[in-house]
């Protein structure tokens, strides 16, 4: 299916444009985390991976999600993602509650709702690039047009090649298109940067910002990186299971402006 871009009529001068703010409904969040708890007993210690945590991200945000190793953000990106449930609290999304599906709804939820890059590409060796991106979309109702999306990673001059000819970056690029190609509602990307060298991994954080504004994706990306923090509209910092910060950046900087 191709995407289609919304705008205003050329005939419609913008000054004759009016809004009145005031009618203008304000954002829901997509997603509402509720007092979510993961604890996993190991003998007679209990690990709190994630420690009753609670915030919002609302429709067409860049997030980031800030902490160290062993915070709880790649557990917490899980549970929001569906592929793991939490001990206690709530996910909530588009007002439906997530922990609540059924095996068949989760699978469901992450088929269509949810797009993943994952800090090693996970690509199938035997497909090409292309072939890669149109596995994900054959189990999507509302796919995008592969073609364009291929294009808006640049890799529309290496759909034939495998993942064996293509560099890391070039295959983190695969793994960003295969993801945006399903037309999910939210894209999660764990570390999506940590397999890379400095200049691949700003590459990949221009792509990410560009799926974010041309395509309006919601996008949250769980890092140990403060530098990419810089460039989000909101910065959630975690610390041994529990958020310790959870602001609005109301200046995101560029990538070409972040150094690690």
């Amino acid at each position: 299916m191709k995407a289609r871009q919304k705008g205003i009529d050329k005939d419609v001068a913008l000054d004759k444009v009016a809004v009145d703010e005031e009618t203008v409904a304000p954002k829901e969040p997509i997603i509402k985390v509720r007092d979510v708890k993961k604890y996993y007993h190991m003998g007679e210690v209990t690990v709190r991976a994630v420690d009753g945590v609670t915030f919002d991200i609302y429709e067409g945000e860049f997030v980031v999600i800030l902490g160290p190793s062993g915070s709880g953000k790649s557990t917490l990106l899980n549970i929001i993602g569906g592929m793991d449930k939490p001990t206690e609290g709530e996910i909530e999304f588009k007002e439906e509650i997530v922990t609540d599906y059924s095996d068949k709804q989760m699978t469901d939820y992450r088929r269509r709702k949810i797009g993943f890059v994952f800090q090693f590409y996970n690509l199938m060796a035997n497909l090409s690039a292309i072939e890669n991106v149109e596995l994900a979309t054959e189990i999507c109702d509302d796919a995008m047009d592969i073609d364009l999306v291929m294009a808006s990673v640049e890799l529309a001059d290496r759909a034939d090649h495998f993942p064996a000819q293509m560099s890391g970056g070039e295959q983190q690029r695969v793994a960003i298109a295969r993801a945006v190609a399903k037309n999910p509602d939210l894209l999660l990307c764990d570390e999506p940067t940590g397999a890379l060298d400095f200049k691949t991994g700003l590459t990949i954080l221009t792509l990410l910002l560009k799926v974010n504004k041309e395509f309006n994706k919601t996008i949250a990306v769980i890092t140990h990186n403060a530098g990419i923090a810089r460039m989000a509209n909101r910065v959630i910092k975690m610390r041994s299971g529990k958020i310790l910060e959870n602001y609005i950046n109301e200046n995101p900087e560029p990538p070409e402006s972040i150094e690690w």
